[in-house]
């Protein structure tokens, strides 16, 4: 399931808010909203206003342009992994036409055609060696 614009602010204020190692009731108390809603927030379970975005972020001394860059970020990221878990399912009819997909189709992923079976070969007699007859003069020489 894809992650819902609240959930992926919520999940980036909570990163800038731990990272600056603030506790929600401090940070509650500077953008002056209840400790409770802004815990719902950072949960992803309420979708804030511009205006609250607004308040908490310059109670985080971060910009809202910086929050929400994060947050489309970490969207764009989940979409791009569920993508890959969508095309890594395996396609095909037959045991042979099945490969995994992937984003691009590399010829290494292509299934290959089937190979007629090859029987094996025998072996070709091949002539007995005939003996060479030796010349006189080697015969000479092989004496010596």
């Amino acid at each position: 399931m894809a992650v819902l614009m609240r959930e992926a602010i919520g999940g980036s204020l909570r990163r800038a808010r731990t990272a600056r190692k603030r506790t929600l009731r401090d940070v509650s108390r500077r953008a002056r909203v209840s400790l409770g809603y802004l815990s719902e927030v950072e949960r992803g379970r309420k979708e804030p206003s511009s205006e609250l975005l607004a308040a908490i972020c310059a109670a985080l001394d971060i910009a809202l342009h910086d929050l929400l860059t994060e947050a489309a970020e970490a969207m764009a990221a989940d979409a791009l992994a569920a993508d890959a878990v969508r095309l890594r399912r395996p396609i095909g009819l037959r045991h042979m036409d099945l490969r995994i997909a992937g984003a691009s189709d590399d010829p290494s992923m292509l299934p290959m055609a089937p190979v007629a079976p090859v029987s094996p070969r025998r072996p070709v007699p091949q002539p007995a060696p005939q003996p060479v007859a030796l010349r006189p003069a080697d015969a000479v020489c092989a004496a010596a």
